[in-house]
This record gives structure tokens, C-alpha cells and sequence, in this order.
């Protein structure tokens, strides 16, 4: 065990969801004073091609650094840590211990020792530097999503208490954030008890924003729309204006026949009606699924139609990978890998006709932003905006006139 050591050389790499970078910051912050040296892998399994990426860099940089421990963890390595067993000074801690200090100790204590003196030769991964600041509030997934096997490396649902979460928001606050993302494998499930009653996520929302009056914006991370707490956000949004105007849906299908072959819980009908709820000045972004087994090109028009019926601006679509430990991975009636291919390109081009429209409904309105860096900023609609002029520091929240459309973002002169 190496332990009371002054300086640190700690480096983190994360693979997939915002939440595993999350959870590399807290790995590196809860080894600091008492691991020397370490590399730290955050792996995901969402997909095949995520999982290989993830052993692919782990072999990588156990051969590029043949005298630094490697601890491994995340989906992947929870999912099939003998891909990573074989790999010389690397060490696979599960999910479930991924925060779990006393873990990288005890494997450290009963690794080989090959190693005398630990040392990192070669780790170009930079430190990630961010304007907004992202707060964990809940880990892991009740539900039973026929394609998802995140929820069987996650856990069940877990929400955090709110004392804890108000901590790490006004902790963001001192260190200059003032932009707050909430995340987690599926905040729209928090639920906790106050004075009996149920605290959910709108009221930690409104909850925060009062109890922090500094902050400047509160974004959301992916939510599933089929919870009644979608309107309750909406109309926070619409009566805060703390509350950014931009919601990103876990939708993976916009027909009804896939979202329940994928044992989802909302309809279309139910996501048109938030969108009419919303109005104009709310946006929203998807996550789509292409190519689930039994997607005909029918049922695939269905949830093209819903693309330009409600007009999401950015879509994350992707073919589906069926994953071993899941139904779906044995469903009759799999897609051809190219017209899954094929689909997602469809889908994203519909979704930029979207957001190029939205876009022209901007110009010349003043448009709050956050800098992030080198002038780039991201308006409330989470679209990014270069503003002209003068260096402005990042993390700066600031006002700016939208003055044309360069590509798929902002001109923007600051007020």
C-alpha cells in the first residue's frame, strides 16, 4: 500500500456516459494523498464496439506503461473482467466497488510485485476541462429495457440524498461553476422521502434552485419521457428561467410496436404531448435506437414521421448491438447491419433540417450563454455559440446577440 504522499500522479480515462466521467473525477479526488501513482480505466459495455474499445485501451496502456498499476472498472469490466485479467499490472474493480476505497487498497496489497518503483511513461489523455459542473443524484435502473445491459451492471435504482447533493452543488459553486447538470443511469426515478412525503425530481430541482440562489443555469441529463415528472419539469422550465429550455429524451423509438417489443414505457402519443406542452421556446434532443429487431421499414417510418412531426433539434442515433444477457440479443427477426447504418443516417439528417430550422428562428434575439472556451460558448438550447471579440474567460455567464449561422452553430456579439 502507498499511503500519506504528498504529490499525486493520478490519470484517469473514461469511456461512454457523462455519469463514468463523473465517477473517474471521484475515483481520482478519493485516491489523492494515499495512491502515488495510478491509471484509472472507466470502461463501458453498452455496445460491442464500446467493450472492445475499452480492452483495446486497456492493452495499450498497460504496454505503453509498464511500471504504472492500472485499476479497471466501470461496465465492461464488471461484465467480463476476463478481458482484462490477462493484461500485465492491471487490476478489475466491479461497479459495485468502484467508489469503495479500502477496494483499490486490498487489490494494490495483493497484486504481484512487479512493480518497485510506479511510474507513468506515456499518457497523452489531458484532464478534461469543463465550464458546467456535473452532480450525481441518483446510480443504477429499476426497469427491464429488452436491450439494455447497463442495468444489469448498475443495480438497482438508488437516489441520493439531498443533503448530499446540495453539498456537491454549492462545493461546484465555490470552485466558479455556475452551470449544474444532473446526472445519473436514470434520473428521471428519484425518489426520496420528505416529512413523509414523496421528494421526485421536479422538487429537487425547485429545491436546489432555492436553496442555491448563485446559480446561474440547471440542466438535466437524459430523461425517460414516460414519467409524469417530464410536465413538472416543463413547467419549472417555463417559470424559472434558471432552468435551461432544453430537455434530452431516452427515447430509442418513435413507434409504438418497438417501444414495446423494447419493454419501454411511453408512446408516442405521450411524447407529442409534451412537445405541445412545451411550446416553441422549449427544445429537446433523442436518443434513437436504428435497426431493433423487427424494425421493419414500416415501423422505422414511424419514428422517422415523429422526428418531423416534433422536431427534436439534435438526435444521438446509433444502430442497434445486441448485447449477450439481454432478450433482445435472441430476438427473431434481427436487421441487416447496413440498413441499421442506413437508418441512423436518415434519422440525423432529418434531425439537423430540424435544428437548422431552429436555428433561423434565432437570429437577432440576445441569447444567454455559458463560455466554455477560446470565445466558444452554449446558448441555453445547447447549441454552441462563437462570439466575437474579446477574449471572454471561461465559465463566464453572459449575454450575446445571435448575428448569423456558421455550420451547425452561433455567431454571437456579446452584449
Amino acid at each position: 500500500m502507498q499511503a500519506e504522499n504528498t504529490k499525486n500522479n493520478i490519470k484517469t480515462l473514461s469511456f461512454g456516459c457523462r455519469l463514468n466521467s463523473l465517477e473517474s473525477e471521484k475515483i481520482k479526488k478519493m485516491l489523492t494523498n494515499t495512491v502515488k501513482t495510478a491509471i484509472v480505466v472507466n470502461t463501458c459495455a453498452v455496445t460491442a464496439e464500446a467493450e472492445r474499445q475499452s480492452g483495446q485501451a486497456v492493452r495499450r496502456i498497460a504496454r505503453e506503461n509498464p511500471n504504472a498499476p492500472i485499476f479497471v472498472t466501470g461496465c465492461a469490466a464488471t461484465r467480463n473482467p476476463a478481458l482484462f485479467a490477462t493484461i500485465p499490472n492491471t487490476m478489475v474493480v466491479d461497479n459495485q466497488d468502484k467508489l469503495k476505497l479500502n477496494t483499490y487498497l486490498d487489490k494494490m496489497a495483493a497484486a504481484p510485485c512487479g512493480i518497485i518503483t510506479p511510474q507513468i511513461d506515456n499518457f497523452k489523455q489531458s484532464d478534461e476541462k469543463l465550464s458546467k459542473k456535473f452532480v450525481q443524484i441518483q446510480n443504477g435502473c429499476n426497469h427491464d429495457c429488452t436491450y439494455c445491459v447497463t442495468r444489469l451492471l448498475r443495480g438497482k435504482s438508488v437516489s441520493f440524498d439531498y443533503q448530499e447533493i446540495l453539498s456537491d452543488v454549492r462545493q461546484a459553486i465555490a470552485e466558479g461553476f455556475y452551470e449544474i447538470v444532473f446526472t445519473g443511469v436514470d434520473i428521471a426515478s428519484y425518489a426520496q422521502l420528505d416529512c413523509g412525503k414523496a421528494f421526485l425530481l421536479s422538487d429537487l430541482c425547485k429545491r436546489i434552485l432555492m436553496d442555491v440562489p448563485e446559480i446561474k443555469r440547471l440542466r438535466l441529463s437524459s430523461v425517460d419521457p414516460a414519467v409524469p415528472e417530464v410536465g413538472k419539469i416543463i413547467e419549472l422550465i417555463k417559470s424559472d428561467k434558471r432552468m435551461m429550455p432544453h430537455m434530452h429524451f431516452s427515447m430509442q423509438s418513435g413507434s409504438d410496436t418497438i417501444l414495446k417489443s423494447m419493454r419501454r414505457r411511453h408512446t408516442a402519443d405521450m411524447v407529442r404531448r409534451w412537445v405541445d406542452m412545451a411550446g416553441p421556446d422549449i427544445t429537446f434532443s433523442w436518443d434513437i435506437i436504428c435497426g431493433f429487431p423487427g424494425e421493419s421499414e414500416e415501423l422505422f417510418n414511424e419514428t422517422l414521421n415523429l422526428v418531423l412531426d416534433t422536431k427534436p433539434i439534435k438526435i444521438h442515433a446509433f444502430p442497434f448491438s445486441p448485447r449477450p444477457d439481454t432478450v433482445a440479443a435472441n430476438m427473431p427477426e434481427q436487421v441487416d447491419r447496413a440498413a441499421s447504418k442506413k437508418r441512423v443516417k436518415i434519422i440525423n439528417d432529418a434531425a439537423n433540417k430540424n435544428r437548422a430550422e431552429f436555428m433561423r428562428t434565432q437570429i437577432g434575439k440576445t441569447v444567454q450563454v455559458l463560455v466554455e472556451e477560446n470565445n466558444i460558448a452554449r446558448c441555453p438550447h445547447d447549441i454552441s455559440v462563437k462570439i466575437d471579440g474579446t477574449h471572454i474567460p471561461s465559465r463566464t455567464v453572459c449575454d450575446v446577440q445571435i448575428i448569423e449561422i456558421n455550420n451547425d452553430y452561433f455567431i454571437g456579439k456579446a452584449i
